[in-house]
């Protein structure tokens, strides 16, 4: 009997809520603001919360924390803008913390 193996997937560390696919990391050499993180391209099953302006590493953003949408804890955070042209790519782009996420179907 063969195994069915899904899609690569990352999960919120808390309830395992599905938040995102491996097929979506742009980067995994990101800094939160508690661990190392990874750039996504895309997000799943998340809130995203109010827009404000944040000075991060790399300069001044419009960012918006990004919720678990079942046990709501931060995950990290959606780019909204990026003051900086080097900085452009990043805008609609998710900033989720490595130790708030978990891997599932790997």
């Amino acid at each position: 009997m063969e195994e069915v193996v899904g899609p690569r997937l990352y999960s919120c560390c808390n309830c395992r809520n599905h938040v995102a696919h491996h097929d979506d990391v742009i980067s995994k050499a990101f800094q939160g603001r508690h661990s190392r993180a990874f750039l996504f391209s895309h997000a799943m099953n998340v809130i995203v919360g109010p827009k404000e302006d944040r000075q991060l590493m790399t300069g001044l953003h419009t960012v918006a924390d990004v919720y678990c949408s079942d046990c709501r804890v931060v995950l990290g955070w959606k780019y909204e803008r990026a003051y900086e042209e080097t900085q452009k790519y990043k805008e609609g782009k998710f900033v989720l913390e490595k130790s708030k996420i978990v891997k599932e179907n790997w």
